[in-house]
């Protein structure tokens, strides 16, 4: 069995990988750590997990007692949680924030369907962000088969759980209910690990991408449309995407159109291609909790240790 640790068990990531840990085969949570829970019931926080576990979080942990730790912190603890403790020797990491993202120390980007060969060998994993997820997923064929010459245009829409269980004025039900909103057009933090991965399919020419992300009225999921001008005919453009993604274990090209119910409580990517003209239209959805950040830190956890990539993700979306 390999044991897991998670640093920082409180928020909306880890309810949900500490949903997805207990019940997968190969895992045992060794421990749960979180400050300002310590020897509180895991499911007094996480109330989906009544009847589930009867685990409570730990006040200290024990990195030594663990094979894989999962490190759900915001975004800048990371690095500091590393320099002030030392990484055991065959401890692997898995890291949910963007702070190695940039791939410095050794991590190696865990994008599933880009990086198998890479993720399988790492010791040291950084988990990509949700919107970054999604766009990547929606433009890898393009940026391989070198269409991504002009600017490429981006929306995506997300649910309120992207913003993390910590209530703030954009999240709080009362304003989020029955709204919507832009925020940080043009220059979201995740475009940097978008563009990074983007610009080396391309042999180092960086895409120019003009994304804008919306504050959706819904708790899970993120919807993508991305349009770029190209003379290809549908029929080729489809062939394309599903042979990209003819091996990968959780993203489809599906000739229907794409909606968020088909996504929401599973660790699946779906891909819809529309050709207006001279225009091609993507459409991606995924759910952000799990494809977007807890799902496929499980699915890089058994890429890591050997695993059937499904292992432990088998999920019905909550489709009604």
């Amino acid at each position: 069995m390999i044991r897991a640790g998670i640093i920082g068990g409180a928020g909306y990531t880890a309810g949900e990988l500490i949903r997805l840990l207990i019940n997968h085969p190969e895992v045992e949570v060794a421990w749960v750590h979180s400050t300002s829970n310590a020897g509180v019931p895991l499911a007094d926080v996480h109330e989906g997990l009544i009847g589930e576990t009867d685990m409570r979080f730990a006040e200290t942990f024990d990195l030594n007692a663990c094979d894989v730790v999962f490190m759900c912190q915001g975004h800048g603890f990371s690095r500091k949680f590393w320099e002030d403790n030392e990484l055991p020797e065959d401890l692997k990491v898995i890291d949910l924030a963007q702070d190695y993202r940039d791939e410095s120390d050794g991590y190696v980007y865990g994008l599933p369907e880009l990086r198998r060969n890479e993720v399988e060998l790492c010791r040291k994993l950084a988990n990509p962000g949700c919107f970054a997820t999604a766009v990547q997923l929606a433009l890898l064929p393009l940026a391989q088969a070198g269409l991504l010459e002009g600017e490429v245009h981006v929306t995506g829409i997300t649910g309120s759980t992207g913003a993390g269980v910590k209530p703030g004025a954009t999240t709080h039900f009362s304003w989020r209910n029955n709204n919507i909103s832009v925020y940080k057009a043009f220059e979201h933090q995740h475009l940097k690990e978008i563009k990074m991965t983007l610009s080396g399919l391309q042999g180092g020419k960086d895409p120019d991408i003009s994304f804008i992300p919306v504050r959706g009225d819904f708790a899970r999921g993120i919807f993508v449309m991305a349009d770029i001008t190209t003379g290809m005919e549908i029929g080729d453009l489809t062939k394309l995407y599903k042979e990209f993604y003819a091996g990968a274990a959780f993203t489809f090209v599906s000739d229907r159109p794409v909606d968020l119910k088909q996504v929401v409580n599973t660790n699946k990517c779906v891909i819809s291609l529309e050709k207006h003209g001279d225009k091609l239209l993507v459409l991606c959805a995924i759910d952000n909790l799990l494809k977007g950040a807890s799902g496929q830190a499980v699915h890089n956890m058994n890429l890591m240790f050997g695993l059937p990539e499904r292992m432990g993700l088998a999920l019905k979306p909550s489709a009604f």
